[in-house]
């Protein structure tokens, strides 16, 4: 396989999603945080702060392949802005659609970031991390 034909293979918001490194960060302090590994051995860490009940900011780290990266920034472009019930509504079959090309021996990189965001939504209305900071 040649370089052209990678780029050529998959849609432009599968690269877009699979080379933005704008998301990759961890928040300082988040108000929640999740933490997944799949069984391919990626791992994703999710980071959110909310305010008014919005998603106001989310980060992601991703240790794994390019379709994992393209996945957690999808989610992360999905749940900005998104109050957190709203949040919970994305699903692995949301990120599949938008990306156009994800290999389906890939889609499990979908689940695992979405699954990502559900820990860190989780741990937001837990008050785990908010108790962890105050202790």
């Amino acid at each position: 396989m040649t370089d052209l034909d990678f780029w050529n293979r998959h849609s432009v918001q599968y690269l877009e999603m699979a080379f933005d490194t704008g998301h990759k960060e961890k928040i300082h302090d988040p108000d929640g945080y999740g933490k997944r590994t799949g069984e391919c051995g990626d791992t994703v860490e999710f980071s959110i702060k909310v305010k008014d009940g919005v998603l106001d900011s989310i980060s992601f780290m991703a240790h794994g392949c390019l379709n994992t990266t393209a996945c957690c920034n999808t989610v992360v472009s999905f749940a900005r802005g998104k109050t957190i019930d709203q949040a919970w509504e994305i699903t692995p079959e949301q990120v599949v659609e938008y990306l156009q090309t994800l290999p389906p021996d890939h889609e499990h990189c979908a689940q695992l970031a979405v699954g990502g965001l559900y820990l860190a939504l989780s741990d937001f209305q837990s008050g785990r991390t908010h108790r962890a900071k105050t202790a």
